[in-house]
């Protein structure tokens, strides 16, 4: 029912929660295959170069940011593979979801961007409004 697996990932505690679902959910499928998207806020991308200076330390970090979540699902034997796409997260996730058929989009109801949550509303809603498939949200 749910092979193809779209997980939102930042590196915050409920993406890392959310690759702990998406990992139960492919096994119990059998044979599911986990994408994970991780979609770089191009307002943070021009503050982390400037505030870090090196290009090749910022991509070090994001990298970084995506360990614990790629260990999950190493430990839990899902296939799976990462996508970085850069622009504003919620538009960029569903229209990857879109775009790639997933039966299913798996996000935090928060992420490191807490800023975004109080002003504009947060990704994990514009995500569950716009994406064509369902989309669950881990607290």
């Amino acid at each position: 029912m749910y092979k193809k697996i779209l997980l939102a990932a930042d590196g915050s505690e409920h993406s890392i929660r959310t690759a702990e679902r998406a990992a139960e959910l492919a096994n119990l499928q059998g044979d599911g295959e986990v994408t994970v998207i991780y979609v770089i806020d191009v307002d943070q991308s021009k503050s982390d170069v400037l505030s870090e200076g090196n290009q090749a330390l910022v991509d070090q970090k994001r990298k970084q940011r995506l360990h614990p979540i790629e260990e999950i699902l190493k430990e839990q034997n899902v296939s799976y593979h990462i996508e970085i796409r850069h622009g504003n997260p919620g538009p960029a996730i569903v229209q990857h979801a879109n775009e790639g058929i997933f039966d299913i989009v798996i996000i935090g109801s928060r992420g490191l961007n807490t800023l975004q949550e109080m002003v504009l509303g947060s990704v994990s809603h514009k995500v569950a409004k716009r994406a064509r498939c369902p989309v669950m949200i881990v607290k």
